[in-house]
């Protein structure tokens, strides 16, 4: 049996450092795909270490790594939360508006992804306390997770607060590109609400170039649309430090076009 290895060492397991065929896709049969974000930050406090080794196993949205799902079968959404609605946050920071999504939204399932171990972490912290039961997490990219969810099946997805990549040659590994809003349009349902916070004016610019681009249709008629946050909003930690060093936050809603 192949030793089981944790998210964070599961997660290094990618670029030419695996030891990848000439070709360039992975030993798994993985496309190549460039990660540059970081997995992990500075030690985990037992009690995380304690909540990802009890209930992140459970809490998983079924087979999504290209190890264990070479065919990329399509995870069942509606076995996993029992036919309601499921939403999806890429890259879910600390967890604090997930969870807040997820208790106050009861009747519809809520898919997190996120590669940095130390946020799933907290995550897990969070859950716990809040009791919530309508939760799946990916410790990964999000990409590999927009593999496998079926075509049109998500009915509300968000994008808070991402790493903006301030220098113009990183522009290019930001969420907002095609390489990344191309799979999230094939994963929405037509009609399918599409948020993004950020605090970095340029990731606005390139937010309203590339998203519609995409597929989606920006719904905003004046300026509270995009300064006002949404009416069921929690500021997140992210946003608190954007606030205290003086920037401010854009909050855009997009619309999945049929």
């Amino acid at each position: 049996m192949a030793e089981k290895k944790t998210p964070l060492e599961a997660g290094k397991d990618t670029g030419p450092e695996s030891g990848a065929p000439e070709n360039g896709a992975h030993v798994s049969g993985a496309p190549w795909r460039n990660f540059y974000g970081r997995f992990s930050g500075k030690t985990l406090k037992d009690s995380q270490r304690r909540y990802l080794a009890e209930d992140l196993e459970a809490l998983s949205p079924g087979a999504v790594g290209w190890e264990e799902n070479p065919d990329r079968t399509p995870l069942d959404l509606d076995a996993l939360f029992g036919g309601r609605d499921t939403w999806l946050e890429v890259g879910f920071g600390g967890g604090e508006h997930l969870v807040h999504q997820a208790s106050n939204n009861p009747d519809v399932g809520i898919i997190g992804a996120e590669p940095f171990i130390n946020g799933v972490a907290m995550l897990l912290g969070k859950i716990r306390k809040a009791g919530c039961e309508n939760i799946a997490v990916h410790p990964g990219d999000a990409r590999d997770l927009m593999d496998v969810i079926p075509p049109q099946s998500i009915a509300k997805a968000f994008l808070l607060y991402p790493d903006p990549w301030p220098k113009n040659r990183h522009h290019r590994r930001r969420f907002v590109t095609q390489e990344h809003l191309e799979p999230l349009a094939r994963c929405l349902k037509a009609g399918a609400i599409f948020r993004v916070a950020t605090d970095i004016p340029d990731y606005v610019r390139q937010t309203l170039e590339e998203v519609p681009k995409a597929g989606f249709e920006w719904l905003a008629s004046e300026a509270a649309d995009w300064r006002e946050p949404w009416g069921d909003w929690i500021s997140t930690r992210y946003e608190q430090k954007a606030l205290r060093e003086g920037r401010t936050s854009t909050y855009l809603t997009f619309r999945r076009l049929g």
